[in-house]
């Protein structure tokens, strides 16, 4: 499909790039503008999540419904993506999704919250991503490699695959699309709020469209892949080190991109303030709060953003436990640190 469009000058990879990069600064304006972050909706007394539920659960229902749309009318197809595997990486989902969950409680944000305020000054965060990257890039690819095989080696033959393939079919992804739509609808969030997170839930059919159908090219294939935290940054970080070896790719225009938008939105709104940490306290709770989130980002299979709003848009099975794994994590590491 790539050749169809006379790009002449630029590779399938270099374009990703570019639509990473057009798909990042709209996220960075939106989720600095919205304060868009799983955790907000987990930790604290329910009546103050609220607000924050609802702009995730609108979030999502958008990206279920964009992305099953685009499946329904041949765009794009998830038959071989790692989502929809057929074996069910249990103990991997589920333990990479606990350590992700607790990890963003004890930094203060998920990744793509933290990737954002770096954009409005926040060196804590970009502390916390520095590491979150460095131990991710190790569980990918490093010292932490042979962990994230044994885990993955603990798996269900059969038990994976998709929401799609239950009797029903497509009933069933488009029926939690629309249950969290009416949770979203009835939640205390501000309408200005709910369609700021609908359009960044859109974001991730326009992720899998551009890479999986508009830059589709069998002689010079790339990955499908749509918004996501942990692999982008990992990816960032190994680009950044060797940038004359390793080519940047979607992940990497990812990251630049919401960057670039949440500082545009700072300076525009006045919010850009230099944020340090506060003492060695602090500082020890978040870097192992980082340790955590990049580990458990690589074995959960993303981030809340890849495994939970890219993932479960492709109504995988493995997604979902992924996600449900964090909210219980994250829910009861909320509870833990008010009792101390």
């Amino acid at each position: 499909m790539f050749e169809e469009f006379g790009f002449e000058e630029l590779t399938p990879l270099a374009a990703s790039v570019l639509l990473g990069l057009a798909l990042g600064l709209a996220y960075g304006v939106l989720a600095q503008r919205s304060a868009f972050c799983l955790r907000r909706s987990l930790v604290g007394r329910w009546r103050d999540c609220l607000p924050a539920l609802g702009a995730w659960a609108m979030a999502l229902a958008c990206a279920i419904a964009g992305t099953r749309l685009a499946v329904a009318i041949g765009l794009i197809s998830f038959e071989e993506h790692r989502f929809l595997a057929v074996d069910l990486p249990l103990a991997s989902v589920l333990v990479g999704g606990a350590l992700f969950g607790a990890g963003m409680v004890l930094t203060g944000g998920c990744a793509s919250r933290l990737t954002v305020l770096v954009g409005t000054g926040n060196l804590r965060a970009l502390l916390v991503l520095v590491v979150f990257a460095v131990v991710a890039l190790a569980a990918m690819k490093g010292a932490l490699a042979p962990l994230r095989l044994a885990l993955g080696a603990a798996s269900i033959p059969g038990g994976g695959a998709s929401l799609a393939d239950l009797p029903g079919g497509e009933i069933w992804p488009l029926a939690l699309a629309l249950a969290l739509a009416v949770l979203a609808l009835r939640s205390t969030t501000p309408l200005s709020h709910l369609a700021m997170a609908g359009a960044i839930g859109l974001l991730v059919p326009l992720g899998w469209v551009g890479t999986g159908f508009l830059l589709l090219d069998d002689f010079d294939p790339i990955p499908v892949q749509s918004m996501g935290f942990t692999g982008p940054m990992a990816d960032t970080l190994f680009w950044t080190v060797a940038a004359t070896s390793i080519p940047a790719g979607f992940g990497t225009g990812l990251a630049a991109g919401v960057l670039a938008g949440s500082l545009a939105a700072a300076l525009a709104a006045g919010e850009f303030r230099w944020q340090s940490l506060e003492g060695p306290r602090q500082t020890g709770r978040y870097l192992a709060g980082a340790a955590m989130m990049g580990v458990g980002g690589v074995l959960a299979g993303g981030c809340t953003v890849g495994a939970g709003l890219s993932g479960v848009s492709t109504a995988s099975l493995a997604a979902l436990l992924a996600l449900a794994a964090m909210a219980g994590a994250a829910r009861a590491t909320g509870v833990a640190l008010e009792r101390r």
